[in-house]
């Protein structure tokens, strides 16, 4: 007879076997169910999408479905009242409603022509194609304006979301810059110009309206370039903005909300295609006109100005001036009023500028911003090497050293020779040339080389034998310049125009203190 012992080891062992058949059995029910379920699942009919128009009487809705409009039953478990039209619904195999899933993110980008009073949108989806199309659900109330990309869903008939594109908005700068007069050196008498043109008649419109005087439309910057046109510009917004709140009694802070500083980049406006550049004018204007109507300024500034508004019929290869001008002249005084808004247009070529534009009326003022001369390049100096910069020697001293060697007009600061059409020369020496801009590198390069000088022995600060270094430096990188440019449209950039019958016939390059730094260099080696 077996013992208890071994009769309990075998009953263990039975045991145990018996749980691993249990365990076996059930993951093979486990995978029968899985294979049916699989099964079913491959025999389950193919299940469609369509897009939801309106909600219909009772528990019927229509619908969008591979472009047919068709009425269908819906799920008892699908939300009617959450639905909005655009949405996106699973159909089952007998084409009812069962799900809302999530609304697809591609489509057609068009422009918007025009936001209709109801909730229909007009939009161009090709230049001979305009359509009026249904706003979805998520487009109910935001606002949309003339010129705004939509995404759109050309078989639903709907305008599924507002787009914002690189493409206007890097036309335009709204916010308005941080620059004010302090920060702009050498120009007092235009900076007064311009305040009176633009300041004066937004802040005292009731004197203005008492005398019978009509605030200028625009204002015309031009002169070299570099001498701090676009810098005026840029603190006229910025100034106009402070005297505002000033008056209105309203903080900075509100007043540079509601302000705007549209800069115009003009190159990067001009179209191929017909009627675009129109168009995005015509879209800058009203952008002005909708930030000018809670009575704040608004400056529309364009810059380079030649560039979009040339003289009609002097096209090389196109015309587009044609019809980009009379955009320009109809959106300035036509019909629409430009109240609070001015327009300020800058260019070192403006006989090349439109006369129509430049008339009384539309551009009143025209100030022309001139090369700093000694008093004014040392200011402008000074602004660049403040008392922030270290320097090594006295501040005033330096200034005064750098003014001295940048209008020196002795023999080696001799730049250029125009050679005139009647026999006749002018020499021109480097401070006929000097630029704000010119200044402002000099400064740089000082410092500069302060830096590296500083890293190469400990000295700190920026001494007179780095400004010496940098204004030679800067008269040999642009000794050449002259050369490679049409002598008439050289001249007019540095102001030295032949008069009367006197044409510019070439410009010569002067080497004079290329030569004298030659040869100390080559003394040196020796």
């Amino acid at each position: 007879m077996k013992t208890y012992a071994e009769m309990s080891a075998e009953l263990e062992q039975l045991a145990a076997r018996n749980d691993r058949l249990t365990a076996g059995l059930r993951a093979a029910r486990a995978q029968i169910v899985e294979l049916k379920n699989d099964l079913e699942r491959v025999g389950d009919p193919p299940n469609s999408y369509a897009t939801f128009l309106r909600r219909c009487e009772g528990t019927t809705i229509d619908v969008l479905h591979h472009g047919r409009r068709l009425r269908v039953a819906t799920s008892a478990s699908l939300d009617l009242d959450a639905l909005t039209p655009g949405a996106e619904l699973r159909l089952n195999e007998a084409l009812a409603a069962v799900e809302a899933v999530a609304p697809g993110d591609s489509g057609n980008v068009v422009p918007v022509v025009e936001a209709l009073a109801d909730s229909r949108v007009l939009v161009a989806v090709a230049p001979d194609d305009t359509r009026v199309l249904r706003r979805a659900g998520d487009l109910a109330e935001e606002q949309l304006h003339p010129g705004d990309h939509v995404l759109v869903d050309l078989r639903a008939q709907l305008v599924m979301e507002r787009i914002d594109r690189a493409e206007i908005s890097d036309l335009v700068l709204e916010q308005v810059p941080e620059v004010s007069f302090d920060q702009i050196g050498g120009l007092g008498e235009q900076i007064e110009a311009i305040r009176d043109a633009v300041e004066l008649p937004f802040l005292q419109q009731d004197l203005y309206r008492t005398y019978g005087l009509r605030p200028p439309q625009g204002v015309l910057l031009y002169g070299p370039p570099g001498c701090g046109k676009t810098m005026i510009a840029k603190a006229v917004a910025h100034e106009l903005v402070l005297r505002s709140a000033e008056v209105r009694g309203v903080s900075v802070a509100e007043a540079l909300e509601n302000s705007a500083f549209l800069n115009v980049k003009g190159p990067e406006l001009l179209n191929k295609y017909v009627g675009e550049s129109e168009r995005s004018i015509r879209l800058v204007f009203e952008r002005a006109r909708e930030k000018a109507a809670a009575d704040h300024p608004v400056v529309i500034f364009f810059d380079e100005m030649e560039a979009l508004f040339r003289t009609r019929g002097t096209g090389l290869s196109s015309d587009v001036e044609t019809t980009i001008v009379p955009q320009l002249l109809a959106e300035i005084d036509g019909v629409e009023g430009l109240d609070n808004v001015i327009v300020i247009g800058a260019s070192n070529r403006e006989d090349m500028i439109d006369p129509a534009i430049l008339r009384p009326g539309r551009l009143d003022v025209k100030i022309r911003v001139r090369r700093p001369n000694q008093r004014a390049g040392r200011e402008i100096l000074g602004l660049y090497l403040d008392g922030s910069v270290p320097v090594r020697e006295d501040r005033e001293a330096l200034l005064d050293l750098a003014a001295r060697e940048l209008y020196d007009d002795g023999p080696d600061s001799a730049f250029v020779r125009l050679d005139y059409s009647d026999g006749g020369s002018d020499t021109l020496h480097f401070r006929d040339v000097v630029s704000g801009a010119t200044l402002r590198n000099v400064v740089d390069r000082a410092k500069k080389l302060a830096v590296k000088d500083q890293l190469a022995t400990g000295a700190v600060g920026v001494g007179s034998q780095h400004l010496r270094e940098a204004i030679t430096t800067e008269f040999l990188e642009n000794e050449d310049m002259p050369s490679a440019a049409h002598p008439e449209d050289w001249a007019r950039i540095t102001g030295h125009r032949g008069g009367g019958r006197r044409r510019v016939e070439a410009v010569v390059p002067l080497q004079g203190r290329s030569r004298a730094v030659a040869g100390d260099h080559e003394e040196g080696t020796a």
